[in-house]
């Protein structure tokens, strides 16, 4: 019989860990907490972890009691779900709802092993526009939080294809097993289509530039199918501008147009203003709801939502003007910088 050679572990090559599979120290937060408090003291995000935004302002506007029945519309790393469970005491119920079969279930563990389990909190694979038919089962919330924020595990893993400064697959899906890749959505896009979703999902100043950039590409028979492919594919259309705007200039647009793809496939947009809609109905009398945005488009909707809703005497009280994090904050998680928080409560 063969022998079975051991496989040993990658280790990075000198002394700091580069690539994100290198960092099997920050993957491995309960062994490694020495590791973990460094990387957060230097204002960084471990691999594999989510830093949540706004821990304070949320619990203390949600004022959880003992006994209530609570909802966390957008699951990802747990951290805030972890919090609103603390303030439960054992008493009551969360229903954890998150569109990442691979992220969901890391955190459904996780929190599991931290003591919270299936008798405080209850993990739905659901996209979080069909909050009706969780209040269905569950009957209605007395507080839920909506953090429409993509989560840092899913931005610095190169398999997910989130972000332009690593090499990865050009997909941004939240759910990888359904709808199409970024990479398939572009492939026999139009010039003007490609123009109106990066103005209109991120307020692109080159979009057309852009755009026009990505389809001439196209039909010369070059493909676009990684991260770093429609990077270039940027720094070429943006090649007009003056050298030494050109770095920042090109920085910009590859985040503005990461997030206006990301939007498009897993059409946040549509999925947030069902959401907003069926709001009202699934919150208890007195219930409250705050949501976290992170760009003019999402914040603009909640806003919206919540004003005709307050006008209709669906909620009894909203807030006048979005809640930031503090500097202090900022400085020791830069990811919370874009944050807006809004809040309203049910009549």
């Amino acid at each position: 019989m063969e022998e079975k050679q051991h496989k040993r572990r990658v280790r990075y090559s000198g002394t700091h860990p580069r690539t994100y599979k290198e960092k099997y120290k920050e993957h491995q937060p309960e062994k490694y907490a020495d590791t973990i408090s460094k990387v957060i003291s230097k204002g960084s995000t471990p691999a594999g972890m989510h830093i949540s935004i706004m821990v304070k302002e949320i619990l203390d506007f949600l004022d959880i009691k003992p006994g209530q029945q609570g909802l966390d519309a957008t699951l990802g790393y747990g951290g805030h779900t972890k919090e609103m469970l603390k303030s439960l005491n054992g008493e009551g119920h969360i229903y954890g709802l998150d569109v990442d079969p691979i992220e969901s279930a890391k955190t459904k563990e996780r929190l599991e092993k931290q003591g919270f389990g299936e008798d405080v909190l209850t993990v739905k694979l659901m996209n979080f526009k069909d909050i009706d038919k969780v209040a269905e089962e569950a009957g209605k919330f007395d507080f839920i939080l909506a953090d429409l924020g993509v989560s840092s595990m899913q931005i610095d893993n190169p398999d997910r294809g989130f972000s332009y400064k690593v090499e990865g697959p050009l997909d941004l899906r939240l759910n990888p097993q359904k709808g199409i890749s970024a990479a398939e959505r572009i492939r026999n896009i139009s010039a003007e289509e490609l123009t109106g979703m990066l103005i209109e999902n991120a307020d692109e100043p080159y979009a057309e530039e852009i755009a026009d950039a990505v389809v001439t590409r196209q039909k010369r028979g070059e493909k676009i199918v990684t991260t770093k492919d429609l990077q270039r594919v940027i720094e070429e259309a943006l090649s007009f501008l003056p050298k030494g705007e050109q770095k920042e200039a090109v920085k910009k647009s590859c985040q503005r147009t990461f997030q206006a793809l990301r939007i498009d496939v897993n059409q946040e947009y549509e999925v947030l203003y069902e959401f907003l809609e069926k709001l009202p109905r699934v919150l208890a009398s007195g219930g409250r709801v705050a949501i976290l945005t992170f760009h003019s488009g999402e914040d603009r909707l909640v806003k919206k939502s919540f004003k005709r809703f307050l006008k209709e005497g669906e909620y009894a009280e909203v807030s006048k003007d979005v809640i930031r994090p503090s500097q202090e904050e900022c400085v020791k998680n830069p990811r919370a910088r874009s944050t807006k928080m809004r809040w309203a409560i049910k009549a």
